[in-house]
């Protein structure tokens, strides 16, 4: 089979065109291959892999910024061979023609994810194991009941923040400052949490003309940790890494810092954005939900399978000419890892619309001995930073039609841009106390939307008084039960009568849930 690729790498000369450039527009480029970048496959990510996957199968050749020729790799048990196996596929970027030709410059808008450092990932063998340890040692010791305290203090002062507002973003005011709140803490850097952070880490994934600076910022902050914790240790991960029998150097801490933070960062706000796109706008999702059929770690997964963090991976590169998906690749191709393709694979995949709930055949962390370490983090954030906002928001409303919302992607991710909600107005909550369920605005057009917090969940009936307990006052007006289950005088008109007193397993489960939250 000879090679898709109808011209040498290096044929393309002189510099990147930025991605806002016009040329970009066009989703064919040189040779007839179809752009990984650029409107068409921003705008419809699916459509496009729907096309490659009719046109080339499993195995498809693209093209990156600048028209670069790559593999993106489509079939699940393709990515899955191609992760098990750096004997042929490596995650050494210095093995790329293009970038030994010099047809990607050190300044290409993807080089803050492709260029070689100091780290696991773009380590193998030894060097991996090496390095990889000492990530995998400090995460092990990471208290999670902790980090659940953390989450769930820094969710509550984030609800607080619009609360008393009725409206929010929850892209910008939650799903994109939750996960950094929490990740700076771990590193050991929160005095370092800002807007700046958010929008760098953000920012340098993107493929943007200031991705360089924004990496240069994120980078300059780690450094200044990791030259702090050397001096000043203290119970943290950084301090962890510095601290490691491997003995690395102050540029592999900084640089695995970089990488745990942003990688973590991107997944676990795109999971949250998207785990909550689901609720306001699928019933079904959120009906399941609300009824008590599926707790947040189960929407959570689900939303892996369908809507991954990272939609790709890139990359891997041929060590030797071989073949995959039938495809012939030769030595120093570059190929991506699809993520998102690979969950909607027909061969694993047949009905798109089947529940994947408890399944974690995805690849939304990738597979092989480079498949996501923090991986759990990533979820706690989202189980528990979700569970506590629909606990204080529980009337959450999508404030816009879904066709306006839109999408900003690059070839490792695609997240929502906005999340618009509105609610009933609330107090703000003690930071240091779990989140407290409130009662939900009614809202008849949508009763059967109502989200309350899954394995806590009791039908909100009116509770009955006992004969002679003088439970009526007047005509027909009820009163409330006290949790002892007295009679508390108050009328119930226009509220959401308090529920009687759980039962003694529930209670043991609500106690249960509390210490597992760090509560």
């Amino acid at each position: 089979m000879t090679s898709p690729f109808h011209y040498e790498p290096g044929a393309a000369t002189g510099p990147v065109p930025p991605p806002e450039c016009p040329a970009h527009g066009l989703g064919i480029g040189p040779g007839g291959l179809r752009r990984y970048y650029g409107p068409e496959a921003e705008r419809d990510p699916a459509g496009l892999y729907d096309k490659l996957r009719a046109e080339h199968g499993t195995v498809a050749p693209v093209l990156l910024h600048g028209d670069v020729p790559a593999w993106l790799v489509l079939g699940h048990s393709e990515n899955l061979h191609m992760t098990r196996t750096p004997s042929q596929f490596s995650r050494d970027s210095r093995r790329w023609r293009a970038l030994q030709d010099g047809s990607v410059a050190p300044d290409h808008p993807l080089a803050p994810i492709f260029t070689w450092q100091p780290v696991c990932v773009f380590a193998d063998g030894a060097d991996h194991e090496r390095l990889r340890g000492a990530v995998t040692d400090s995460m092990a010791r990471i208290d999670h009941r902790g980090v659940r305290r953390h989450i769930n203090r820094y969710s509550n002062r984030l609800v607080n923040e619009f609360c008393q507002e009725g409206r929010v973003d929850l892209v910008s005011g939650f799903a994109e400052r939750l996960p950094m709140m929490v990740m700076c803490a771990i590193l050991g850097m929160p005095e370092e949490y800002n807007d700046r952070m958010v929008q760098a880490a953000r920012d340098m994934t993107r493929g943007t003309a200031t991705a360089v600076a924004s990496n240069a910022y994120v980078l300059a902050a780690l450094n200044r940790l990791v030259a702090r914790r050397r001096k000043e240790p203290d119970t943290d991960f950084a301090t962890w890494l510095v601290e490691h029998p491997a003995g690395l150097t102050d540029t592999e801490v900084a640089e695995h810092l970089r990488l745990i933070l942003i990688a973590a960062y991107e997944a676990t706000a795109n999971l949250i954005a998207n785990v909550l796109r689901m609720v306001l706008t699928d019933p079904r999702f959120r009906a399941r939900l609300s009824g008590g059929h599926m707790t947040v770690p189960e929407a959570v997964e689900q939303t892996l399978w369908d809507e991954p963090p990272f939609t790709a991976v890139f990359g891997r590169w041929a060590v030797g000419d071989t073949e995959l998906g039938g495809q012939r690749i030769k030595a120093g191709d570059a190929l991506i890892v699809g993520i998102a393709p690979a969950n909607t694979d027909p061969v694993v995949r047949p009905d798109l619309a089947a529940n994947m709930e408890g399944n974690r055949a995805h690849l939304a962390f990738s597979g092989g001995p480079h498949e996501c370490p923090g991986q759990d983090i990533g979820r706690a954030i989202a189980d528990v930073g979700v569970d506590a906002l629909l606990m204080r928001l529980p009337d959450l409303e999508l404030a816009v039609e879904e066709n306006e919302l839109e999408w900003v992607g690059n070839i490792m991710s695609r997240h929502l841009v906005r999340l618009p909600a509105e609610f009933a107005v609330r107090e703000p909550q003690d930071d240091d106390e779990p989140p407290t369920p409130t009662p939900a605005r009614r809202n008849a057009a949508r009763d059967d939307w109502e989200v309350q917090s899954p394995g806590r969940h009791t039908p909100p009936a009116p509770s009955r008084a006992p004969a002679g307990a003088g439970a009526v006052h007047g005509a027909g007006v009820q009163t409330e039960t006290a949790p002892d289950g007295t009679y508390t005088g108050e009328p119930t008109a226009g509220r959401i009568p308090q529920q009687r007193r759980p039962a003694a397993p529930a209670r043991l489960w609500r106690a249960v849930t509390r210490w597992w939250n760090g509560y």
